[in-house]
């Protein structure tokens, strides 16, 4: 008999990997991201721990019609039960400084791919009345910093984005879940891509572990939490930030000094 399909982009390393590791044991696997032999290791590495099946899809979601290619495949998936939009990347430096083509790249998989996969998932997933959605987007959703203002921007519109769906889900008593995951500073291979030294960017006791925020996600998906902020002191700086009047959030986004909270 089938297993129920968890469909994970950036399935490569990072949170994604770790997705894939935690769903194993009760779902079979659709691996999406650009390094296939990356993706052909796990892949291996699970179906022979698990049991499962295991499938591999190579793809830049950047590229229109790669995104197309791996929206037709979900929109046609019978036993589709989660995707997990998780593939991003993160630039540094004041915006006007920055190489434009990359803020493009990442505005495509951060907001288009999101926005292309999700209609794909829900398509098959309202119609049969089940299943879920995780968007990885960050704290940085909720707070703006100097030199993260376009990473900021589209994991603010991922949440804003999770928020309408679960609104119109509701409006019509669809039993398919949604959800915002925002971790902090979460120890992956993201900062290593954005060329990033953790030591400069926050105090230990702000990183995370990859393990934990999956852990985290997993457990308020099943009580259909829209909104999952892993660990304490990002859930303290979320609440405190909402409750700051403007000027006094500026200030407090100034003084971070590009020290962007969030990311993975």
């Amino acid at each position: 008999m089938a297993r129920p399909l968890a469909v994970i982009t950036g399935a490569s390393s990072g949170l994604g990997a770790v997705f894939a590791r935690k769903l194993a044991a009760e779902h079979d696997l659709l691996l999406i991201a650009r390094r296939k032999e990356r993706l052909e290791a796990l892949a291996a590495e699970l179906s022979a721990q698990y049991g499962c099946g295991v499938d591999v899809l190579a793809a830049d979601l950047t590229d229109e019609e790669d995104l197309a290619v791996v929206a037709d495949r979900i929109a046609a998936e019978k036993n589709l039960a989660l995707l997990v939009n998780n593939a991003g990347f993160g630039t540094r430096g004041l915006f006007w400084e920055q190489d434009l083509e990359a803020q493009k790249q990442m505005h495509r998989l951060h907001i288009l791919a999101t926005l292309g996969l999700s209609y794909a998932a829900l398509g098959n997933m309202v119609e049969k009345n089940c299943g879920a959605i995780i968007n990885v987007a960050s704290v940085a959703a909720f707070v703006c910093s100097i030199g993260g203002t376009g990473y900021a921007a589209t994991k603010a519109w991922m949440k804003t984005f999770t928020e309408g769906l679960y609104l119109e889900l509701k409006s019509v008593q669809s039993a398919v879940k949604v959800q915002a995951l925002c971790p902090g500073f979460t120890y992956t291979e993201f900062h290593d891509t954005a060329k990033v030294d953790r030591n400069s960017r926050a105090a230990p006791w702000l990183w995370l572990r990859a393990e934990y925020v999956v852990d985290e996600s997993l457990k308020a998906l099943h009580r259909g939490k829209l909104f999952v902020v892993p660990a304490w002191r990002y859930k303290a700086i979320v609440a405190l930030l909402a409750k700051l009047p403007t000027p006094l959030r500026l200030k407090f986004e100034a003084a971070g000094a590009g020290k962007r909270p969030g990311g993975r």
